[in-house]
C-alpha cells in the first residue's frame, strides 16, 4: 500500500501550522524560567506531528521512508520538551533547552520540508553539533524526569539508553 499523496501533503501543512506555534511558544519563553511548565505544552503539540507521522509511516512502502525518522525525531523533541518542563532549581539549563528546541525545531521544519526524500538523505540535514548538544541535554536529565506530563496514569520514565535507542534509530 503506498501513502495517498494528498494525505501526506495534509499532514505537512497541519505540522507546519505546529511549528509556527511551536517556535512562537519557544520564543514566548525564552530567558524566562518562570513558564517552564510552558514546555509541557510544547511537548504536547510536538506529540501531534509525532502521532500524525507515526501513523501514516505505517502505510509506507519503505522503511527508510522520511515519516519514520520524523516520527522518531519529533519523539526526541517531545521527550527533551516534557522533560525540560520539570526543571526546578537551574535556569541556566532551561535556557539550554528552550535553545536545542527552537534548533531542534527548526530541523523538524527541514525534514517536513524534504518529506519526498529517503531517511539516509534527510539524516545529512541534521547538523552533528545538534547531535552533540542533544546527547549532552539527555544526559543531564537525572531518571526522576518524566516523559509524560499531567496525564493521571503513572509516569513513563526515559532512561538515557532510551534516547540512545532513538538515536540510533535514526541513524545518528
Amino acid at each position: 500500500m503506498s501513502i495517498v499523496k494528498e494525505i501526506v501533503e495534509d499532514f505537512v501543512n497541519e505540522s507546519k501550522t505546529l511549528i509556527g506555534e511551536l517556535i512562537d511558544l519557544l520564543e514566548g519563553i525564552e530567558g524566562d524560567f518562570s513558564l517552564v511548565q510552558k514546555l509541557a505544552d510544547y511537548g504536547n503539540n510536538v506529540d501531534r506531528i509525532m502521532g500524525g507521522a507515526k501513523n501514516l509511516a505505517l502505510m509506507a512502502s519503505s522503511p527508510d521512508h522520511a515519516l519514520h525518522m520524523i516520527s522518531d525525531y519529533a519523539a526526541l523533541c517531545k521527550a527533551v520538551g516534557y522533560k525540560a518542563s520539570q526543571i526546578t532549581d537551574n535556569e541556566q539549563f532551561y535556557d539550554v533547552c528552550v535553545a536545542l528546541l527552537l534548533d531542534a525545531t527548526e530541523t523538524l521544519n527541514t525534514l517536513l520540508d524534504n518529506i519526498d526524500q529517503e531517511g539516509a538523505v534527510l539524516r545529512e540535514t541534521i547538523p552533528q553539533a545538534f547531535i552533540e548538544r542533544l546527547r549532552w541535554v539527555s544526559h543531564q536529565f537525572s531518571e526522576a524526569y518524566s516523559i509524560s506530563v499531567g496525564t493521571g496514569s503513572a509516569p513513563q520514565k526515559l532512561k538515557q539508553s532510551d534516547i540512545d535507542d532513538l538515536l540510533k534509530k535514526l541513524g545518528l
